[in-house]
């Protein structure tokens, strides 16, 4: 991947770190791993827009320029990526008993189907590009302990794997990370 929007892309998946969320009775959760990047856009460039060009680019529809909500949520009929363009945060990923982390500019966070976020807090400027894989642009908001947690968890096994790593394109390192998971490549 190369793009001069961002400072160095080939780090980007240096800096990857991978993170583990199991169902807990009332997230869903994946036994996918998360994905985290970090890419660092130019000085002067518009980072929301480098990002939706660059998740536009590897088959990834970007829908929505926002915060993120601030109770505990997941998808249960599409993956996500969200990518910070302004501001920083702490987030909490895999429901209740999860795992806070602190975000900032140029961070990309890659939520398998089914994973648990929510905001804890964030700086007043705080902007998060939001988008997912072609074909699953219709997704769902689902909050964790609802009656229906079976059903949820029987449309998340049925979510395909995208066709491209929003950041890294058809080659990069989430087609082999969750390939490794045991699913097979959607189409």
């Amino acid at each position: 991947m190369t793009d001069s929007s961002f400072v160095d892309t080939r780090s980007a998946a240096e800096t990857l770190r991978q993170l583990h969320f199991h169902d807990d009775g009332a997230t869903p959760n994946s036994h996918l791993p998360v994905l985290r990047y970090h890419l660092q856009p130019r000085p002067g460039t518009d980072a929301a827009a480098a990002f939706e060009a660059l998740f536009n680019a590897n088959h990834w529809t970007p829908l929505w320029r926002a915060g993120i909500f601030d109770y505990h949520h997941y998808h249960s009929v599409a993956h996500e990526a969200l990518a910070v363009v302004r501001g920083q945060a702490r987030v909490t990923l895999g429901g209740q008993s999860g795992q806070t982390l602190s975000i900032g500019l140029g961070d990309v966070l890659v939520l398998p189907a089914g994973t648990g976020h929510r905001c804890v807090e964030s700086s007043r400027d705080f902007l998060v590009v939001g988008a997912y894989p072609r074909g699953q642009e219709d997704y769902d908001i689902q909050r964790p302990g609802s009656a229906s947690h079976a059903d949820a968890k029987a449309r998340i096994a049925g979510v395909a794997l995208p066709q491209a790593d929003p950041v890294a394109g058809e080659d990069g390192p989430l087609m082999s990370a969750w390939a490794a998971s045991g699913e097979l490549r959607g189409e």
